[in-house]
């Protein structure tokens, strides 16, 4: 629990400090419930468990949201695709939570983004039907919101005619659609979400370490009471035991890995997960000419074309992946997928030399009887393999809430005790109170702090009233206030406080989820990296070899990324990608010199 003395801000910082205290706390203590994974689901499950006053540990072998966590569409939707299959308590489940996040949780990361659903052109008959198969399905969807929904959040849909949706989207070929139906959803910076989860169930005690892998499981007799964890920072000592009441594995795509870890009693996993890629591109606005985004029906998935600040996002692919897990890799085959199907509707068709940014994400899927990752279901499944094992996996992003509440649930039927209810709907994330508040004063707060309302607002809509603390550092250090080389829409600042309190600890954590830097500029960071490597030097207490390090080792990764996304097809994109080995230790598991490597 949280030293009431302490502020919740202060107590949720993730600061160096702080993971030395923490990697302490592993090492002496029992835990009541140790979370292994530090993506969405895991962060809030160590939140809801810490919210219930247990005694709480996480730890994640890379980096908070490294996977799929911070590779998504950047939506907090309930899914039309599900609606009009019919799996109506899931669309319901999830536009339950996107009220929350969007009202309540984390008002200042979660915010509507209006989308169009383009009316295909065809003769007046099929053009009526059109409208009334999709006007009903957008209108349910208003309805499990405001009706079923906690919190709308967002405003209610509206019809649009040809030249109504051409208004406001001109780049639509005026011959492809007869119309156009907008919609809102919400949109979030997903890996931003998982920090501030994190920090949040730190505020409240739990032990919250990145860098640290498991590397298989404590037992006495047929029941799991720990792990063994290897600090990926200080890869020359040894590893040591966590132990904890109830081990809580909410790992993804890696889910199958954790049963396996107990394979030698003859523990089987109980449900298989499967790893769909999805392949996003990251356009300049310019590019485009729009002010919602698009939805739009491919063979294989459901393509958005998504607003994304002075950008649009546009993806995704849905295809079974079976290489490596750590860094899905987009081919040149998935690029030309994207571009071929959103420029069917386009009257300007994008080409590779309009792509800023390329990512790749893994969806963990429960694995079923379907020939196609697309058709199967993006529910959530608890089980317990073995005594003091949870594993929890499947679901979607938008309802990480729910998943986590359950899997807690269930660990608290094996602690006994109180039963404590999960209240995780009621406590807002760091950063959203009074937001609303801040929001509508952050002309005034500009005026204070001799900085431009734009800045204001960009910080309010990454850090919410969070935002004081980066103000702070900069009337300490004026210098912190000059735009980033190569990135001026970032503040020095952010770098900063990405170490000291936001858990980064490696030059791709800042430039890849603190910021989206790595995506969101041509140069894919590399600009950048030298001035963000200062600051996390200064930090960090780096020496000139470490950030030669790590600015050798973005720049090979990034040079990875870009030849593989010119290979014709996964088996090559993924060789080209894994030639460059992890930053965190991972190479010294397989007998590779980083440095030499490099």
């Amino acid at each position: 629990m949280r030293d009431p003395s302490v502020s919740r801000n202060t107590a949720g910082r993730l600061s160096p400090i702080r993971r030395v205290a923490d990697l302490r706390r592993l090492r002496d203590e029992q835990f009541d419930v140790l979370v292994v994974g530090g993506g969405v689901t895991g962060a809030g499950a160590a939140l809801d468990a810490a919210s219930r006053g247990l005694k709480v540990a996480l730890v994640e072998a890379r980096d908070l949201a490294a996977g799929t966590s911070s590779r998504s569409s950047k939506l907090i939707h309930g899914g039309l695709r599900y609606l009009e299959q019919l799996e109506l308590h899931l669309v319901h489940e999830a536009l339950t939570e996107r009220g929350l996040l969007s009202t309540r949780l984390a008002p200042h990361l979660v915010r509507p983004v209006p989308i169009l659903v383009p009316l295909p052109a065809a003769n007046p008959a099929a053009r009526a039907w059109h409208r009334g198969y999709y006007g009903l399905g957008v209108a349910a969807y208003d309805v499990f919101a405001g009706v079923f929904g906690t919190g709308r959040g967002m405003p209610l849909h509206r019809h649009l005619s040809r030249n109504g949706a051409r208004h406001l989207f001109p780049s639509l070929r005026a011959d492809t659609v007869a119309g156009a139906i907008r919609y809102y959803d919400g949109q979030v910076d997903d890996a931003r979400l998982v920090v501030n989860l994190a920090r949040t169930a730190a505020s409240l005690g739990a032990a919250v370490v990145t860098s640290a892998r498991v590397t298989g499981f404590l037992r006495e007799a047929r029941e799991v009471v720990g792990v063994r964890v290897r600090d990926l920072e200080s890869p020359d000592e040894p590893e040591f035991e966590v132990r904890a009441r109830t081990v809580v594995a909410a790992t993804g795509v890696w889910s199958d890995d954790m049963s396996r870890m107990l394979s030698d009693v003859g523990v089987r996993p109980g449900m298989r997960v499967r790893a769909s890629k999805g392949v996003h591109l990251v356009v300049p606005r310019s590019a485009i000419t729009g002010e919602a985004g698009l939805i739009l029906r491919t063979p294989t998935s459901v393509l958005f074309v998504l607003p994304w600040g002075g950008h649009w996002i546009i993806g995704t692919t849905d295809t079974d992946w079976q290489l490596d897990r750590s860094h899905p890799a987009a081919s040149a085959r998935d690029i030309r997928y994207i571009l071929d199907q959103v420029n069917t509707v386009l009257d300007r068709p994008l080409t590779t030399d309009d792509i800023e940014g390329v990512y790749a994400g893994l969806r963990p899927l429960l694995a079923g009887e379907a020939d196609s990752t697309s058709k199967l279901s993006r529910e959530h499944a608890v089980f317990e393999p073995m005594l003091g094992l949870i594993l929890v996996a499947g679901g979607k992003y938008t309802t990480y809430r729910v998943m986590a509440a359950d899997v807690i649930d269930r660990a608290m039927q094996r602690l006994g005790g109180p039963r404590r209810a999960s209240h995780t709907d009621q406590l807002p994330l760091l950063g959203a109170d009074g937001y609303a508040a801040a929001w509508r004063d952050r002309q005034d707060t500009a005026r204070r702090h001799g900085v431009t309302t734009g800045v204001i607002e960009h910080l309010l809509e990454r850090y919410g009233t969070l935002s004081v603390h980066l103000l702070a550092m900069i009337a300490a250090d004026p210098g912190l206030a000059a735009p980033l080389t190569g990135a001026p829409e970032y503040l020095a600042a952010e770098v900063a406080y990405a170490a000291l309190a936001e858990g980064a600890l490696h030059l791709d954590d800042v430039l890849t989820r603190r910021t989206r830097i790595s995506i969101e500029t041509s140069h894919r960071g590399t600009e950048t990296m030298e001035h963000a490597a200062k600051l996390m030097g200064d930090a960090l207490g780096w020496d000139a070899a470490v950030r030669e390090r790590e600015i050798e080792h973005y720049r090979a990764r990034v040079d990875a990324e870009r030849q593989s996304q010119t290979m014709p097809d996964d088996l090559t994109a993924d060789a080209a990608r894994v030639g460059v080995p992890d930053v965190r230790g991972f190479a010294a598991d397989r007998g590779i010199d980083l440095v030499a490597d490099l």
